[in-house]
């Protein structure tokens, strides 16, 4: 075997498609582009949800509200969720997220006081209502704000 030999493996490369050559190549004349119309011109592609001119369903359709692309999503967990826990454990977002409590992407984890507290445990998150910080409190557990 020599060098000469060598050839790329059959389907790695195709032949480029010579278009608008002459009437004898099958592609001249109109260059595989049919008889006039809008995709016969320069610059035929149109952009995502043209059509034709007419007015876009995108644009056709009423738009209600906003949605804020800066906003936090803020998950909330309730005091009552946390009672099944062993007592004087440390909860955070990781321990809530392995646990099942939470399932879903957040930026910020708030307490909230709903249920009663009868451990004690040391939760850390980023915010506390005054309930939570009451019960947890009362219940001999420490509140740590991130």
């Amino acid at each position: 075997m020599e060098v000469l030999d060598l050839k790329p493996k059959f389907g790695a490369k195709h032949v480029y498609k010579r278009i608008g050559r002459g009437h004898g190549s099958g592609n001249g004349k109109t260059a595989g582009k049919g008889h006039k119309g809008q995709k016969a011109r320069s610059g035929a592609p149109r952009r995502v949800g043209f059509e034709g001119g007419q007015m876009p369903l995108q644009r056709r359709i009423p738009k209600r509200g906003f949605n804020n692309i800066f906003a936090l999503s803020v998950e909330v967990v309730n005091l009552n969720e946390l009672c099944d826990f062993e007592e004087n454990s440390v909860i955070d977002a990781e321990f809530l997220i392995k646990n099942g409590i939470i399932k879903r992407k957040f930026d910020k984890l708030k307490i909230l006081g709903d249920g009663e507290l009868s451990k004690k445990f040391k939760i850390i998150a980023n915010m506390f209502s005054k309930s939570a910080l009451k019960k947890i409190h009362s219940a001999g557990g420490i509140a740590e704000v991130i």
